[in-house]
């Protein structure tokens, strides 16, 4: 007697992934909306949880609060579900291959005014958390400075390809771009005098064009 053999059929982890990444939406969809309601020291991993509708370790598996909210951070900057880093941006391909610098200054804007519209709120609720956590400190330095770092390329760029004006150095470039892009400047302007987004980035072009670039060869 002969046994019927059964073919197993092979293990399928789609939908278990698209639950667990469904999960992880909730979890960061709740996290920021907490986080901006209520500032970082009053949003406890508890609350995310009851607001995501999940247990507190499936909101652990972030690590600690401050993880979660450096994700938060990092997935504002890259404008995707998981973090990039900064010169692997599409943005930062296409500046970087960019040799007109006017047309360079109006893809960067473009790109800034995207990023802030997106990071400008939790930078409030990190310069307010870093006045007290460590952890949230030691995140806003590393910003700082790894955003430095890279105007400084963005600079170098543009004095390789001819566009810096005639007595601006790359180090001076690098400080004016790294300071209008700023969250800051962004807040100031967008949410505290109401200056539509559009503006905030005709502007932000303008303004890098007008203080660096070159102006044109007279034919």
């Amino acid at each position: 007697m002969t046994e019927e053999v059964k073919e197993r059929r092979p293990y399928d982890g789609s939908r278990r992934r698209a639950a667990a990444q469904e999960t992880r939406r909730a979890i960061v969809e709740a996290a920021r909306r907490l986080f901006l309601e209520r500032g970082f020291t009053a949003t406890t991993m508890g609350a995310i949880a009851t607001a995501a509708g999940v247990s507190h370790e499936t909101v652990y598996a972030f690590g600690p609060k401050p993880a979660l909210f450096r994700h938060l951070v990092e997935i504002a900057l890259s404008g995707s579900e998981s973090a990039v880093p900064g010169m692997e941006r599409d943005y930062a391909r296409q500046v970087m291959a960019e040799t007109d610098p006017g047309r360079l200054f109006d893809i960067y804007a473009g790109a800034m005014r995207q990023t802030q519209e997106r990071l400008a709120p939790l930078f409030d609720v990190l310069s307010d958390g870093a006045r007290t956590d460590p952890d949230l400190k030691a995140l806003s330095d590393e910003l700082s400075a790894r955003r430095a770092g890279h105007m400084r390329l963005l600079a170098t760029h543009l004095a390789e390809i001819g566009g810096l004006r005639q007595g601006v150095s790359v180090e001076r470039a690098a400080d004016v771009i790294w300071l209008l892009n700023s969250s800051e400047v962004f807040l100031l302007l967008v949410r505290d005098r109401r200056w539509d987004p559009e503006l905030f980035e005709r502007w932000l072009a303008e303004t890098w064009k007008l203080l660096l670039m070159a102006p044109p060869a007279e034919s």
